[in-house]
């Protein structure tokens, strides 16, 4: 095998880390968007905040509701909450929408390991 090929039987898992990483970035892009008031969309309509003292990381920690149904554990806001949740402050508190994507593609690069 050389480098840069896929392994037979592999493609279509390699595919669906792709398109599974493709969704993840557009998911943070838009909850940043949602939380600068870039889009004009209420965050409480979308998000519960942590509100704990004893948070680890940053401050606009998500709290992720419990759900029986698939319905729930899958619609937008609580499919983001764990990985809204792993980015550091830098990333978070970005100043721009360009530079908040430059850091989450250093996130998703290096600490999971997703290209």
């Amino acid at each position: 095998m050389t480098a840069g090929r896929i392994p037979v039987g592999g493609h279509s898992r390699y595919i669906q880390g792709i398109l599974e990483t493709r969704r993840l970035r557009a998911d943070m892009i838009e909850v940043y968007r949602i939380l600068k008031s870039i889009d004009k969309v209420d965050p409480v309509k979308f998000f519960s905040r942590n509100l704990s003292d004893n948070l680890r990381g940053h401050s606009f920690n998500f709290f992720k509701k419990r759900f029986k149904l698939d319905v729930g554990k899958f619609c937008f806001s609580n499919r983001i909450c764990s990985e809204w949740n792993l980015l550091n402050d830098m990333t978070v508190n970005a100043g721009s929408l360009n530079v908040f994507k430059g850091c989450l593609d250093h996130h998703l690069r290096y600490n999971r390991g997703l290209k």
